[in-house]
């Protein structure tokens, strides 16, 4: 029979598959000795099972039954005992933290009669506020009554009696407010509160499943990259509470500042309050140093815990915890989330103080966490903020100010920048979240929803900005001194200095970028200094080589500044825009030898002077620079445009000849489908002056800059190859042209010529493509393209976010490389052009190339090097040293 059930006792930390990150992390803190409530974990597997038969695995009721029985005995008490009822709380927790994406329901167990006995043992305000809590949650996640109405109801008896908190309502308040929730239970749901306690708690286990495949759940892993098939496990513990008065509380703790990473203490404490209230920020906390004036007792306690969990873990812990009349209860732990700064800095630290070595300090960080690093920032000394709050998420965020998810979705789509607004979020304001630049809420702390939420999306968050008023009905916030913000309106938020701003805040560079630009850090900058320090480890281990895409001598510059090794993509169209396209037009459209040959003269010293001013920035390192590759009619006018004005100079009696010439040309030249058309390697078949110039003028640059006492290391690169006999050609003709320059200048001028595989065909004949090319690169774009049969800018502006919102892809295959398809597509070239030519050198030069999940897959895939955007070189630097240390899925970030 397979086991669904598990005591807290017979797991382990290592067990997050089976148990879930939150059962596996009470399991290791049961079996370390601290201070859990009794419970139990239902396992993913049932969770899976449910998902697929639509009801529960027909082992589970009997072993939920055993389990509960042994739960009972080592309390002493039973569910639904009508004297001293035992109360249950019934929690998610998925293998990957999704903090508050579903369900969560508390103090299952009590009824009509048991809260009457709870009064009599523990009061009564205590046993109604219970109650009607267990009655709103069970109501909302388990029947589906809108949250809201219970809020409405809530709001409604505050302002009935005239005070502003949850805890200034009494006992009679209380009880009223629970007759109110029935209520609308037996209204909207259609159905009684269920006052059978196994019911309530078989309910609550099947709603939590549920939440799984609920739609902020799902938007989440796609947000995430979670995978849909691994179900969350449920997690059945005794209640301890918090809110039986001031000499009880709840609270979330984190070993270090996870917006920082500096050590010491962090965290936000609520005294008599329960559960959810913390992060829900509905309620504005105390720091938790405070706690230590409050009840130095379990002060003391906790900080022992956290000591204790972060040596173990070796890690920053983020821990929930409850303490019940004086009483230390830990409710949960995990490696907490945190800001790509608090990343470096907490990776660095962790090794100077023994826990960790380099590598695993290089496995918990990420090239999505560098480039973070790398946004700009505010220039804080140009504007005076509007209101202050909470630093929750680092980043410099500008948009237009929103008060619901909705509408930031919309303005999004619509291509704006929005910000949202709001008092404090919740789960259903993920999608809005996502959406936004940034969000900013007026109550909560750096454990609120927003704060974790944020800052594990990388988004910038200002929380707990008290002297807002926050009108989300009227879509607007009022300052402090009046000022008042409609929706629509520009503000800019520091989620690093927790600052808010009217109107767009200028930016600068951010400390990092200037370091990898060459200027010396501020003495003291830590990140800084952290993330020098895991850089030269990266680049100490990486076996995968970095270079950079760069067509001008500037950029080539920024990029060996930025530590490329090289450049693996020169694109030579984009040295013809400007005065030069003219200059193309005229070598297309010469009608005799002698005007292509005027417009091939015109064109020589400029290319080969862009070649010389590259290969000077690259001195010592390869430059592969691409043969013209763009499809013809980028070079020509637009045919429908020329048209025009011919037929209005016919209209006008005014025919201009060249202009009518130009368009039967342009009309010969035509092509229905142009990017598969005319180029590349077919371009210099049909005319192969122009691929001969080119060769000429990197033969000439490479002899001048050796004349001039350089290195010059040119590769020729062939694009779009589609069989061997294409690139026989080209290639012959190139080294004869080459083979003349040495005599001409006295400088030997012999380069590696080699192709790009971009289509589908090439890939597939690589090894007899591979005895005509010194190397291969792989064009990932137009790999991509041709092999899914899409086209790039058409698919991502039309249909493909429809594939990425209904979770037909969970990420677009132009942004990180299909591995089912263009990588098999790879595999087999790499394979088969080696075995043709062993010493194959094989490199990426599309913009997979700067994507972290594809960098590492290319290391493992034994390519030689990687080629990126100068802004992406050291990103990729980054993911090739980790790539080098991420062994058998030890991945940690």
């Amino acid at each position: 029979m397979r086991r669904y059930v598990y005591d807290f006792a017979s797991g382990n930390k290592d067990m997050k598959d089976l148990l879930g990150g939150k059962g596996a992390n009470l399991a290791e803190m049961t079996n370390l000795g601290l201070p859990v409530p009794p419970g139990f974990t239902i396992t993913t597997e049932a969770c899976r099972a449910y998902i697929t038969s639509g009801s529960e695995p027909p082992e589970l009721r009997d072993q939920l039954v055993t389990h509960l029985k042994a739960l009972e005995e080592r309390m002493g008490r039973r569910l639904g005992q009508p004297d001293d009822p035992l109360l249950l709380s019934v929690r998610s927790g998925a293998k990957f933290s999704m903090p508050g994406m579903m369900d969560t329901i508390l103090n299952i167990g009590l009824n009509d009669a048991s809260v009457t006995a709870l009064a009599a043992r523990a009061g009564e305000r205590f046993a109604w506020d219970c109650y009607r809590r267990l009655i709103q949650m069970f109501g909302t996640t388990v029947l589906g009554v809108d949250g809201r109405l219970f809020e409405a109801a809530l709001d409604e008896a505050k302002r009935g009696k005239g005070v502003a908190g949850d805890l200034d309502l009494d006992a009679g308040d209380l009880w009223a407010l629970t007759t109110t929730f029935k209520g609308l239970i037996a209204e909207h749901a259609g159905r009684p509160m269920p006052q059978d306690p196994f019911e309530q708690l078989t309910l609550a286990v099947g709603a939590v499943f549920d939440s799984w495949t609920g739609e902020r759940a799902r938007i989440y892993r796609r947000q995430e990259h979670i995978p849909d098939d691994l179900g969350t496990a449920v997690n059945v513990m005794a209640m301890v509470f918090g809110n039986v008065g001031m000499d009880s509380g709840t609270g979330v703790a984190f070993t270090r500042d996870p917006g920082t990473g500096q050590a010491g203490v962090y965290g936000d404490y609520l005294p008599d309050a329960q559960g959810e209230d913390v992060v829900a920020g509905i309620r504005d906390t105390v720091p938790l140093q405070e706690l230590e004036n409050l009840d130095p007792r379990a002060y003391r306690e906790l900080l022992r815990i956290m000591r204790v969990l972060e040596q173990h873990y070796r890690d920053l812990c983020d821990i929930e915890f409850t303490i019940e009349r004086g009483k230390l209860w830990m409710l949960q732990t995990r490696v907490g989330k945190r800001t790509a700064a608090a990343a470096f800095r907490i990776a660095t630290q962790l090794v100077d103080e023994g826990l960790i070595n380099a590598d695993e300090a290089l496995r918990r960080v990420s090239g999505a966490q560098l480039m973070q690093l790398m946004f700009p920032r505010f220039d804080r000394t140009t504007a005076e903020p509007i209101a202050r709050g909470v630093s929750a998420s680092p980043g410099a965020a500008v948009g237009r100010a929103v008060f619901d998810s909705r509408t930031a979705v919309e303005r999004a789509r619509a291509g704006e920048k929005v910000i949202l607004v709001r008092r404090e979020t919740n789960p259903d304001d993920l999608a809005g979240m996502i959406a936004a630049e940034g969000v900013l809420t007026s109550h909560g702390g750096k454990t609120s929803h927003a704060a974790v939420v944020a800052r594990g999306m990388g988004r910038a968050c200002v929380c707990g900005a008290s002297a807002l008023e926050v009108d989300t009905d009227r879509k607007r916030f009022t300052t402090a001194d009046g000022t008042v913000v409609h929706e629509g309106d520009l503000i800019s938020i520091d989620g690093s200095g927790g600052q808010v701003h009217l109107g767009a805040v200028p930016v600068v560079p951010s400390p990092v970028v200037r370091y990898f630009d060459g200027e010396a850090a501020e003495p003291g900058d830590e990140l800084v200094a952290a993330v020098a320090r895991t850089m030269k480890h990266a680049d100490a281990v990486r076996r995968l080589g970095v270079r950079a895409n760069a067509d001008t001598a500037q950029d080539a510059e920024r990029a060996r500044r930025f530590g490329a090794e090289g450049i693996g993509l020169c694109r030579t169209e984009h040295m013809f825009l400007g005065d030069r396209r003219r200059l193309i037009e005229d070598l297309i459209l010469a009608e005799t030898p002698e005007g292509r040959r005027e417009a091939l003269d015109a064109l020589l010293p400029l290319q080969r002077q862009d070649f010389i001013e590259i290969l000077r920035a690259m001195d010592g390192l390869p430059v592969t620079i691409r043969l013209l590759d763009p499809p013809l009619h980028e070079f020509l006018p637009d045919l429908t445009d020329l048209a025009v004005q011919v037929a209005l100079d016919k209209e006008r009696g005014e025919p201009d000849e060249d202009r009518a010439r130009l368009l039967q040309a342009v009309r010969r030249l035509h092509e229905e489908n142009p990017m598969l058309g005319l180029r590349g390697v077919r371009l210099g078949l049909v005319i192969p002056d122009l691929f001969a110039m080119q060769v000429r003028a990197i033969g000439e640059a490479v002899a001048a800059r050796r004349a001039q006492g350089g290195d010059p290391r040119a590769q020729i690169m062939v694009p779009l190859v589609a069989d061997a006999a294409e690139l026989r050609v080209i290639v012959a003709r190139a080294r004869r042209i080459l083979a003349e320059v040495a005599p001409e200048t006295g400088a030997r001028a012999r380069c590696p010529i080699g192709t790009m595989i971009e289509l589908p065909r090439a890939a597939l004949t690589a090894g007899r493509i591979a005895e005509e090319a010194d190397f291969f690169s792989f064009g990932t774009n137009d790999l991509t393209q041709t092999t899914w049969g899409l086209s790039r800018d058409d698919a991502e502006s039309s249909f493909f976010a429809a594939y990425l919102d209904k979770g037909v892809f969970p990420v677009s295959p132009f942004e990180s490389v299909d591995r089912d398809g263009v990588g098999r597509l790879i595999e087999l070239a790499a394979l088969e052009g080696r075995t043709a030519r062993p010493g194959l050198e094989l490199g990426v030069c599309g913009e997979h190339g700067g994507d972290p999940d594809s960098v590492r897959w290319f290391h493992t895939a034994g390519l030689d090097y990687v080629s990126c955007s100068p802004f992406r070189v050291p990103v990729a630097r980054l993911e090739a040293g980790r790539a080098a240390v991420i062994r058998d899925g030890g991945e940690n970030s």
